[in-house]
């Protein structure tokens, strides 16, 4: 647990003072910081601006024996493009961006409103179900109760983090491809008959895997 402490001090120096204190009197108009851990986002009104700091940011991380990953980092036109002009705004320039395990992007609502939306990453789905497919793996041969305890609280975790307004499609199919993999490894227990769906769901009537819901609100423009 220390490691993940020291390394917030130490890029609370490197990154979030220098961002405050040096690069921002130097900015043509507003801009912002966002850091988790070594995750962070930097939000500019200009796009000069931008271009300024991704020029110099390389060089302050490597005063530090730092480096930017060449394939998480870009630029991104953040700017809400009406699909009926987006063509020749923001040319060659991505529209959304990923951040901590959500894709950022525009949509409109029910309303008619833009507004941006936070949709659970497909690599970060992928790598859930990874992760539930392991378990299953590794807990096939244990009490069918064990088994149900363990998969439920890792759907709670992954639903208390991704269940936000907005994610409820992509939550509903992690649900359902976790409860198509539990299946998948309850069948291996025993190579003498595979678990049909019929019987898989009278397994599920008591012992029900929880469904996607969504935990944080948020009001609707």
């Amino acid at each position: 647990m220390i490691s993940p402490v020291l390394s917030n001090i130490f890029l609370h120096y490197v990154l979030d003072e220098w961002f405050t204190e040096v690069v921002q009197p130097r900015l043509r108009g507003p801009s912002t910081l966002v850091r988790y851990a070594d995750d962070f986002v930097m939000l500019f009104a200009y796009k000069d601006d931008a271009e300024r700091v991704l020029l110099v940011l390389g060089k302050r991380l490597g005063r530090f024996g730092l480096e930017i990953h060449p394939d998480k980092s870009r630029m991104v036109d953040f700017r809400y493009q009406p699909q009926a002009s987006a063509a020749g705004v923001g040319k060659g320039l991505a529209t959304n961006f990923k951040f901590l395990g959500f894709v950022h992007v525009w949509v409109v609502s029910r309303r008619g409103k833009p507004v941006v939306r936070q949709q659970m990453a497909k690599d970060r789905l992928a790598r859930a179900l990874r992760g539930i497919s392991e378990q299953c793996r590794r807990m096939q041969h244990r009490p069918m109760r064990e088994q149900h305890r363990r998969l439920c609280l890792r759907l709670r975790g992954l639903y208390g983090y991704f269940g936000i307004s907005g994610n409820y499609r992509r939550l509903s199919e992690l649900a359902d491809k976790a409860r198509a993999c539990w299946r998948k490894w309850l069948s291996r227990r025993s190579n003498a008959r595979r678990l049909t769906w019929e019987q898989f769901a009278s397994i599920l009537e008591y012992l029900p895997l929880p469904v996607a819901v969504i935990r944080h609100l948020r009001a609707s423009p």
